[in-house]
This record gives structure tokens, C-alpha cells and sequence, in this order.
């Protein structure tokens, strides 16, 4: 074996081992996380005092239908306050925001970001809270949510991510998100329970006490990424996140292509800039204090998007099978593309699989393509807040 044909094997490998332990790292959660049935925490016989944080910024046509929303949650009305962080809002949706039973915390940042706008709320609010909730401008909670938050609550668990739903799939781009935020509830939330592995947190519809809440984000400035910084922090503290299953939160999925790799965009740059920041601590996290959980949360800033799998482990095993003798067999290949795809496919709802399905998956293609350019975009983008534009329409 010549020189090249030895370093190409090496990086070939190399490649493989990445992609296959992903693959097997699928795999494996999603076939598990439909097989081990979850404990379900008993009604509470109390109900804990929440603090439920909007953070809105612009989008003034969302805000009011949001806020108002909120305030019908089915919950005791002494025992929930909404407070909605006003953020380069006009003055006449402040105005209207003020007629309603809810805090108005109006903020201006040169840059704004989450973690500024939930900084100032958390300096505008009283300490008599019980717990914090953190919803997005566009979301809408199923009426029960906070009762079903408080079943965990009182069950012991600190901090709980809600099961963030779509609100709309009218478009192939908007399916295909949504079917990803149902792929990330099951592999990457439900089923780590059954390891006793923390759920991802999402950034919104997520609950902690309000105490360990205000003391997290002390601790975060996050241009982009504060829920995935957010997890690494308390992961590192042995803070468990459970995920309450059926504490429903509907989220407006993005609908615009363009839109769409605008956010990806921002979401890869977060992501590569925390493995940069956190990644070597995962292993002294792991070996000197036996954080498996903390090094969980480090291994998901690691890999890569769903969407590049499914292209990346086909297009690697045509490239096995031209390569007879150099690096891994296009048996393995063909072994860890299965895995891959089962374990993908396992985690996709049944209510999916239907007509509009087939159409979204025809822009699979472009969407992989697209998403694969902007690794090489990714320069800058979590130096500055990228806004997320919504549709009125879906609220």
C-alpha cells in the first residue's frame, strides 16, 4: 500500500468511526426509547407558584395573542404570573400588553439575545416564585401543561424540558422541522430517561427552580446557544433533566427555506463554538468525577445535523465500494447506514407518515446540500443575534 493509499485509509477510518458510533448512538436511543416504557410521576397534592417568562422580540402582531393565551392556562390563578419581556416592542403593543393581568418588562439592547432579555427579567421579578418557565413569542402551552410540569416538579425533578409540539406543517420545509423536533423529542429527550441521561434542553418550554434558574443563568451570556450552554452547566453540576412527555408546548415550525438556513446557521455556529469552549472538559468531567452525563451533553455538541447523516452515509458507502482494501468494508458501511436509518426512521411519529410526508421529503436533497455549504458559513454567526422571523397566520 503506497503512501497516499495508507493516509487516505487512516482518514477513511477515522471518518468511519465518527459516523458509526453516531449511527449506533441512534440506534440504539430511538429502538430503546420505544421499547423501556417511562414512569409516569403521580398527580401532585400541592401546586408549586411558576413564573412564566415570553420572550418576545418584535414580532409585535404575535405577542398579544401569545400573552393572552398564557393567561388561560388551566392552573390556579393565584399560582402562575406571566411576565413578558418586551424587547424593541412599539409602544402600542406595550400599551395593549399593560391592559392585560400580566408584568410588562420592557428592554432595548444594542445586541439583543435571550440570555440579555431573561438577565433583565430575572432582576424585574420577585423571589416568591417556586419555579421559572421559559416560553418563545410563538408559543402556545396545551391547557394542562402546568399541571403536568407540577407532577415532576413535586416528584422531586429540578429541572424539566416540556414536549415542544408543532404548531403548523403547511409547507415540505415546515414538515420536515417538525418531523426533526419530534426525532430530537424521542432520541435525544425521552430516551435518554431510560439511561438515566439528562433530556436536551430546547429553550423553550423548559421549567426549573426558580432558585437553581436565576443562579444557571448567572452563569450564561450566550449570543446563541443559552439552552445548550444551559445544559452543559448543570449536567456538569450532576443536575438531572427530566422530560415530561406530555407537557405540551406548541412551537411555529419555520416554513421559509431561506429562513430555515438562516437558523440552522446560527444553531451549527452555537454548537461548534460550545464544543470548542466546553469539549475538553468532558473527558476530566468523566474520568476524574464520573460526570457520564456532563460527557453525554459534550458528545451531543459533537455531532452533526440529522440531515447531513442521511446524506453523508450513503454517499460514504458508494465510496466504500470503489475502494475495495482501503479503510472499513462497505459491509461496515452498509451496516452502520442501516443503523443510521432505522434509527431515524423509528423515532418519526406515526401521524408523519402520510401523503405531505413524500413531497417533503423530495427537498431532503437540497435542504442536505444546503446545510452541508454552511458548514463553511459558519464564521461570525454566533457573534450576532440571528432573528427567526414568525407567521402571524400560525398563532
Amino acid at each position: 500500500m503506497g503512501f497516499i493509499a495508507f493516509i487516505f485509509s487512516i482518514v477513511f477510518t477515522l471518518i468511519f468511526i465518527y459516523l458509526a458510533a453516531y449511527s449506533l448512538y441512534l440506534f440504539v436511543f430511538s429502538v430503546l426509547g420505544k421499547i423501556v416504557k417511562q414512569r409516569i410521576p403521580p398527580a401532585a397534592s400541592s401546586y408549586s407558584k411558576f413564573v412564566i417568562y415570553i420572550c418576545a422580540y418584535k414580532e409585535d402582531a404575535i405577542i398579544l395573542n401569545s400573552a393572552a393565551q398564557a393567561l388561560t392556562i388551566d392552573y390556579p390563578k393565584d399560582k402562575f404570573h406571566v411576565c413578558v419581556i418586551a424587547d424593541s416592542m412599539q409602544p402600542e403593543t406595550i400599551e395593549q400588553l399593560k391592559t392585560m393581568p400580566l408584568q410588562v418588562v420592557e428592554v432595548v439592547f444594542e445586541n439583543s439575545t435571550k440570555s440579555k432579555a431573561l438577565h433583565a427579567a430575572i432582576a424585574a421579578t420577585h423571589n416568591d416564585f417556586d419555579a421559572a418557565v421559559v416560553f418563545d413569542i410563538d408559543n402556545v402551552s396545551a391547557p394542562d401543561y402546568l399541571r403536568q410540569i407540577n407532577n415532576y416538579l413535586h416528584d422531586g425533578n429540578r429541572v424539566i424540558q416540556g414536549h415542544r409540539i408543532a404548531k403548523n406543517t403547511e409547507t415540505p420545509v415546515a414538515i420536515l422541522d417538525a418531523i426533526s423536533e419530534e426525532i430530537n423529542n424521542h432520541i435525544f429527550r425521552k430516551a435518554q430517561q431510560v439511561f438515566k441521561l439528562s433530556a436536551a434542553i430546547i429553550g423553550s418550554g423548559m421549567v426549573l427552580e426558580f432558585k437553581l434558574f436565576k443562579d444557571t443563568m448567572a452563569q450564561i451570556d450566550a449570543v446563541g446557544g443559552f439552552d445548550k450552554e444551559m445544559g452543559l452547566v448543570l449536567t456538569r453540576q450532576k443536575i438531572h433533566v427530566a422530560y415530561a412527555d406530555k407537557a405540551y408546548i406548541l412551537d411555529e415550525k419555520v416554513s421559509n427555506p431561506e429562513v430555515f438556513k438562516k437558523q440552522r446557521r446560527r444553531w451549527l455556529s452555537a454548537q461548534f463554538n460550545l464544543l470548542k469552549k466546553y469539549g475538553l472538559t468532558g473527558f476530566k468531567e468523566l474520568f476524574a468525577h464520573g460526570n457520564f452525563d456532563y460527557f453525554n451533553e459534550i458528545y451531543q455538541t459533537a455531532i452533526l445535523p440529522r440531515i447531513l447523516m442521511l446524506g453523508l452515509m450513503p454517499f460514504m458507502l458508494i465510496i466504500s465500494l470503489f475502494t475495495h482494501g482501503i479503510g472499513p468494508g462497505w459491509q461496515l458501511w452498509l451496516t452502520a447506514t442501516a443503523l443510521c436509518y432505522v434509527g431515524i426512521l423509528v423515532a418519526v411519529p406515526a401521524q408523519f407518515f402520510n401523503r405531505k410526508l413524500l413531497g417533503a421529503m423530495l427537498k431532503i436533497p437540497l435542504i442536505f446540500f444546503a446545510m452541508l455549504t454552511l458548514l463553511f458559513k459558519l464564521k461570525g454567526a454566533n457573534k450576532k443575534f440571528i432573528h427567526t422571523p414568525h407567521n402571524p397566520g400560525t398563532n
